[in-house]
């Protein structure tokens, strides 16, 4: 039982990712609702047999105060999808501020980008246009339904219609 389980609040915003044997208890306690399954996939007790959940609906809105996704260096590397954002390398990654930090630029998701060590190098303590460099792609902040998606896209096709579009900006 290695697949993932997608929860929704009653609103349909994503809440959490869940382990199925989760999710079937909340099915069960009637807290939640299954609204899709994984084709060919089931979970077979002694005296019955369910549908393996892809994503469930919880049936009362739950208030969840949203404190965004987490700014470290592994969700930077996963927006950026582990690429430098100047020269495309994947190797000897660090993070680069847009605008050094000496000059005003502050530590959050639309200042910081992957960098290679010789890009950041090569870039020192000026901005991309004094350095004569240029970003491969803007960075922005992302939702969690941007990470959501993208798990979804290699793990649980079954998620996607339920995740909004992965607009960037």
């Amino acid at each position: 039982m290695e697949k993932r389980v997608l929860v929704l609040n009653l609103d349909h915003s994503p809440v959490a990712v869940v382990p199925v044997q989760k999710a079937i208890v909340l099915v069960l306690l009637e807290k939640a609702n299954v609204l899709s399954t994984y084709d060919l996939l089931e979970i077979r007790t002694v005296s019955r047999s369910f549908q393996y959940p892809a994503v469930i609906r919880l049936s009362q809105y739950k208030n969840i105060p949203f404190k965004g996704v987490l700014l470290n260096r592994a969700n930077l590397f996963r927006r950026d999808k582990g690429e430098c954002q100047y020269c495309g390398s994947r190797r000897h990654l660090t993070i680069d501020h847009v605008v050094p930090r000496s000059k005003g630029g502050k530590t959050s998701w639309t200042n910081l980008v992957t960098a290679c060590n010789r890009c950041n190098v090569s870039k020192g303590d000026k901005t991309p246009e004094q350095a004569g460099m240029i970003l491969r792609s803007e960075p922005f902040k992302p939702s969690l339904s941007y990470f959501l998606a993208e798990y979804a896209e290699r793990q649980a096709e079954e998620w996607l219609p339920f995740l909004e579009s992965r607009v960037v900006g």
